[in-house]
């Protein structure tokens, strides 16, 4: 399933999917569920798996500067702390609008 349009509306990803359903998603959760290898890890041919330091969040990690897309397979958000290396998949964010 493919995302037709996006917004940010005050602390809310607003996301309209192809089927015409539309979900949304707190940024607060988009961020403390980010995808990346820094944040969640990445493993290693033999399976252990290495994350990054925590990252201390401030107000500002949770406040979107920047959203866009990437290919037609995912969303980047660009948090005003400056992160920004977090893709995240279509499949990813159904999964985060359900919980």
């Amino acid at each position: 399933m493919n995302i037709k349009n996006f917004e940010i509306v005050n602390d809310l990803l607003l996301l309209n999917w192809s089927d015409n359903s539309d979900s949304m998603i707190d940024l607060k959760q988009l961020r403390d569920n980010c995808p990346c290898a820094n944040c969640a890890g990445e493993k290693d041919a033999l399976g252990n798996l290495y994350i990054g330091p925590e990252q201390l969040k401030t107000d500002n990690s949770y406040i979107v500067r920047k959203l866009e897309p990437v290919g037609y397979y995912a969303l980047r958000p660009y948090w005003a702390d400056g992160h920004k290396t977090g893709l995240y998949s279509f499949e990813l964010l159904k999964k985060l609008s359900n919980t």
